[in-house]
């Protein structure tokens, strides 16, 4: 037997393929035919499943014993009489059924809304689960709670390609599909390790490498793609927004710009022309005066021209967006569409990778706290996470709702969370596996994952997939859990299925998702449907105009301010520690949660490993192991190894296993705008261990 559904990893979303043998799955595929696979997966793909029959999942809801204790005399009496069901699970938690878990969650949210107010509850959603699901659960806090704080994982990542792209374009999400590719003439890659984070997306770029495109890799360090490019560009940490706004300059100083495109589609050329010229900062000579660094003068300068004068896409990933001044790369990135009118037409535009598989869908559905569904403006604007945080401590927010985001992991300021997590009056958490958020809940819900439901993700270029059971589970889905706990609330629903709530996100979300309905996307379970969905889907977007309010373009020009590893560089400064850079790895996906679950992945790549440039071995004193020290935490001890795709003074690591505590390193600098935080670059001493 087999069965179609879509992976459960990166933005990607493949179409995958299960065969299976008395209801067990024996192997994954893609068939030939799917759009976006290819018929190729990734090793995620092909092995990545197995964690649906590790003996760790959670199959039952569970409450710990210490939240039963506090809360034992204040329960009516429905729920005291139901307490003695209550099982020993270990030291910690009690198993318990659905019912009474649903009864206790309705009672204790009610308990807390009519105690403080509304405003004392919030949501944090992961990207994991479905549209459906996660359509639900920004209308379980918004209207059923009533409390405008929902948020969900895209504010550690691609919240500044949100931000940024509609500032400039009206439209923050992929301009193009994927197979624009095979209809490039030129393609940039600034800021994704695309091979490890994005690998079907990879084997398209490395496929157009083959028959004569020319590729471009921007990036503080060599990655697999550099291998093939005709120009990589290995540059500061903290320079993104530098060097974009460097490449502008050339086209405009060069008249490599589209008069036309500008003319007809752009406003406030004149104003960002006039910025940009007189800037200090946007000159490309001046990484003639930074050590390591020269090379980078006449290398922008080709690459802007070989952009400019060809049929160009760019490719961009948390490498941009993970800094302080992330949505204003992004904008710098659209600035040099705008400039060129490489974007509205196939072969040209602006592709940021999406980091999980339903972080766009996420978004889309509302599940952010300045937009509702379809990106309209929301009767009230919530709190993002971080704001979330700080209210917990100031004892504003005293419940979370928590679904398939370990922000007890992936989050910067560990130690602060940790911190805000103990505060909390009552955590709820939707997930398969026990994890770092989960040892602080209240409440646990075991629930289905993706390969065990109907449901609709959206991927990194907007195509809807609608993924269907591969494997039955008798476990809820998280819509389900959230219904089941609206209706003790004493609110009446009438959903019934998946497609129920779908929809209702057709009607809500009209602008993207009228047309898709659950018929169509069975029809093309292999293709998918790219938003906007009407009688027919959108491959392209913004050809003819662009989607803002009145169809323009526009430039919003930032000067890069001098800070960081490249201020100290500007300002010929040595310095004794390190930049320190994060990342993925192939085998292995964001907290591990499911592919340490899978025992063909976890043999391969079981810690986190701190790489630094050969250059640094003899200063560091050739260690095997070391500690990373941040002005905010430190690392458990991490295995050290050498290569040669790092400049000196440099490190990169994975963040894949919580026992490294490497997200104990970084603060609280963020992006301006959407406070994503500065993954990408912290300054950490090294302390070797012998």
């Amino acid at each position: 037997m087999i069965i179609d559904t879509v992976c459960t990893y990166c933005g990607v979303g493949c179409d995958i393929s299960f065969k299976l043998d008395n209801g067990q799955i024996i192997k994954a595929f893609a068939k030939k035919e799917g759009t976006v696979s290819q018929g190729k997966l990734c090793i995620k793909g092909r092995k990545g499943w197995e964690y649906i029959y590790s003996p760790y999942r959670i199959k039952k809801a569970r409450i710990k014993k210490s939240f039963i204790y506090r809360n034992e005399i204040q329960f009516p009496e429905n729920i005291k009489q139901k307490l003695s069901s209550l099982t020993d699970f270990d030291e910690n938690f009690y198993e318990v059924d659905y019912e009474t878990a649903y009864d206790i969650v309705a009672w204790k949210l009610k308990q807390i809304k009519d105690r403080y107010s509304p405003y004392a509850i919030a949501g944090i959603g992961g990207a994991r689960t479905s549209c459906e699901s996660s359509y639900f659960f920004q209308k379980f806090i918004r209207k059923y709670i009533g409390s405008p704080h929902i948020d969900n994982c895209a504010r550690v990542c691609h919240s500044p390609s949100l931000k940024g792209m509609r500032t400039t374009i009206g439209e923050g999400a992929a301009t193009n599909p994927f197979d624009d590719v095979y209809k490039t003439d030129f393609i940039i890659v600034i800021g994704s390790n695309t091979t490890e984070a994005h690998p079907i997306v990879a084997n398209r770029i490395l496929d157009v490498i083959r028959s004569g495109v020319e590729l471009a890799v921007i990036d503080v360090r060599e990655i697999p793609l550099s291998k093939f490019a005709k120009y990589h560009l290995t540059i500061p940490f903290e320079s993104n927004l530098l060097v974009l706004n460097m490449m502008a300059r050339v086209i405009i100083e060069e008249g490599l710009y589209d008069v036309d495109f500008i003319k007809r589609r752009v406003k406030g050329f004149e104003d960002f022309k006039e910025k940009i010229l007189s800037d200090p900062y946007s000159d490309p000579e001046l990484f003639k005066s930074i050590p390591g660094y020269e090379d980078l003068t006449e290398k922008i300068r080709a690459v802007a021209r070989n952009y400019a004068t060809r049929k160009s896409m760019i490719f961009w990933g948390l490498g941009i967006t993970e800094h302080i001044d992330g949505s204003y790369s992004v904008m710098a990135i659209t600035h040099l569409a705008l400039l060129t009118g490489n974007v509205g037409k196939e072969g040209a535009g602006l592709m940021p990778l999406r980091g999980q598989n339903n972080v766009q869908g996420t978004c889309d559905m509302g599940c952010l706290p300045y937009f509702d569904p379809d990106y309209r403006k929301p009767a009230e604007i919530g709190l993002m996470t971080p704001d979330i945080i700080d209210a917990i401590l100031e004892g504003k927010i005293k419940a979370i709702y928590n679904i398939g985001e370990d922000i007890a992991h992936i989050h910067p300021n560990q130690n602060k969370i940790h911190k805000a997590l103990k505060k909390l009056e009552f955590l709820v958490v939707n997930e398969i596996f026990p994890n770092e958020i989960t040892e602080y809940a209240d409440i646990i819900f075991g629930v289905k994952s993706a390969y065990e439901k109907e449901g609709v993700y959206v991927n990194a270029e907007r195509r809807l997939h609608l993924s269907q059971p591969v494997v039955k589970s008798d476990l809820p889905d998280d819509w389900e859990v959230l219904n089941e706990i609206t209706k003790r609330m004493g609110i009446k629903t009438d959903y019934k299925s998946n497609e129920d709530v779908w929809n209702e996100v057709r009607i809500e979300a009209p602008e993207r998702f009228s047309g898709a309905t659950y018929q169509k996307l069975k029809e093309n379970r292999l293709r998918g449907l790219q938003w906007p969905v009407k009688e027919k889907d959108t491959p392209v977007l913004h050809v003819g105009k662009f989607r803002t309010e009145d169809g323009y373009g526009r430039f919003h020009y930032k000067q890069w301010e001098k800070r960081g590893m490249v201020g100290e560089l500007f300002d010929r400064k040595e310095f004794d520690d390190f930049y320190l850079t994060t990342g993925r790895n192939l085998i292995h996906y964001n907290n591990a949660a499911q592919t340490k679950e899978c025992v063909s992945l976890i043999s391969k790549i079981h810690t986190d490993t701190v790489f630094f440039s050969e250059e640094d071995r003899e200063r560091l004193g050739f260690p095997e192991k070391v500690i990373l020290k941040s002005d905010y935490g430190e690392t458990d001890v991490l295995p050290a190894k050498f290569v040669k795709w790092l400049k000196k003074g440099t490190a990169y690591t994975t963040f894949h296993f919580a026992k490294s505590r490497i997200n104990f390193l970084f603060g609280d600098e963020s992006d301006i705008f959407v406070k994503t935080a500065r993954f990408k670059s912290v300054k950490v001493k090294v302390i070797p261990v012998h």
